[in-house]
């Protein structure tokens, strides 16, 4: 019986160009920490071998720093060994990167920098397949049929790279989804797409162990395999190793809803919102004052959290003629709401525009809103 931790595409040394400043820092120190949750994880499942399915390093070339401490992470549990095959993000098209891993890695640490078996442990062999770079064109996990391991081996596969083409046609460097099947891989381990999947029983991608964007759902986790014996169908388990959570929280609402209550269930518990990105995402139809009211409550909950996105974008506008009159009905601000009204009802114009105009429309009959209360006798 052999017992893994598969893992894929950390992406050490990510830089978060596009968050802010502030919490740029944070997220990349979680993507360090992940080393030691897979630690963790392998311990609380009983492996001694950790897979990472590539894309270790989130660039060719990374910091001295991202090396060095990436690796003094790895050597903390001698008993754990550490088997790297290089991704698309890190392909062995880096000729500075494995030469200096090669020379600083722990003893605990194994390269898979060639297409041949390794003897991963007695009776285990593991066919690797490292990216030559970062659109090798074929599919690398080809000669894994061909491959010669000892009568009654385990054999567990290694690779990266997407079973589904997600670019132009007749993409020639799509790996097979049945070659488990073809070349008799009791696992085949994946990198590439971050989030878990499984495409057959033995084939699995582990998603990565901290999650960086909003596409994929749930949390960052790695996989728990048990080998019982060649030719047996492995034992998955998800083991989750995420620090930070990337959620999205769906409204379709409707005229007449209280889009505050609505988001209110919506959101994660008070507990988890430091560590949760927020993506807020409004569907379906609404009154201005609903509009206005959704608006007010997103933007007082978004400092909960270490980041929020509000999104607003199709969340069509019904106003009633009341709903304009409340701006004014007549005159500058009356003009200026049925200009907006108009932007945001075009259909050909883009839609982050018609979703901005819908936007300002909500705010402006916020401020008038504002204004009638301040006015009004005490």
């Amino acid at each position: 019986m052999l017992r893994l931790l598969h893992s894929s595409d950390l992406h050490l040394g990510k830089r978060y160009g596009r968050m802010p400043e502030a919490l740029r820092g944070r997220l990349t120190e979680a993507r360090h920490g992940a080393l030691e949750r897979l630690a963790d994880a392998a311990r609380a499942s009983g492996a001694a071998h950790i897979l990472i399915a590539g894309d270790l390093f989130d660039a060719e070339t990374p910091a001295p720093a991202t090396l060095r401490q990436g690796f003094q992470a790895m050597a903390a549990d001698p008993a754990l060994t550490w088997v790297i095959l290089p991704g698309n993000h890190d392909s062995l098209a880096a000729d500075e990167l494995w030469p200096r891993a090669a020379a600083e890695a722990p003893a605990n640490v194994r390269l898979a920098l060639s297409p041949r078996p390794m003897d991963l442990a007695p009776g285990a062999v593991l066919l690797p397949a490292p990216c030559p770079s970062r659109r090798p064109g074929r599919d690398l996990t080809e000669w894994f049929d061909r491959a010669e391991t000892p009568p009654g081996a385990l054999r567990i596969g290694l690779a990266h790279g997407a079973v589904q083409s997600f670019g132009e046609e007749g993409a020639v460097d799509v790996l097979a989804p049945d070659r488990a099947r073809r070349a008799g891989l009791d696992y085949l381990a994946l990198g590439d797409w971050h989030g878990q999947v499984r495409i057959d029983a033995r084939t699995w991608y582990s998603g990565t162990p901290e999650p960086d964007r909003f596409l994929h759902r749930g949390p960052g986790a790695a996989l728990a395999v048990t080998l019982d014996a060649p030719g047996a169908p492995p034992a998955v388990a998800p083991m989750e190793t995420g620090d930070f959570g990337w959620e999205t929280a769906e409204l379709a609402l409707l005229p007449g809803e209280d889009p505050a209550a609505r988001l209110a269930a919506a959101l994660p518990a008070p507990a988890r919102r430091r560590r949760t990105l927020l993506r807020i995402l409004a569907t379906g139809r609404a009154r201005l004052p609903e509009r206005a009211a959704f608006l007010a409550a997103a933007d007082h909950a978004a400092p909960d959290f270490a980041y929020a996105e509000i999104r607003a974008d199709a969340l069509a506008l019904e106003p009633e003629a009341a709903d304009l009159d409340a701006i004014d009905r007549a005159g500058a601000l009356r003009d200026a709401a049925e200009a907006l009204l108009a932007e945001a009802r075009d259909p050909a114009r883009p839609a982050p525009d018609r979703a901005a105009a819908a936007t300002a429309l909500a705010r402006l009959h916020a401020y008038a809103a504002e204004d009638a209360d301040e006015g009004a006798p005490a």
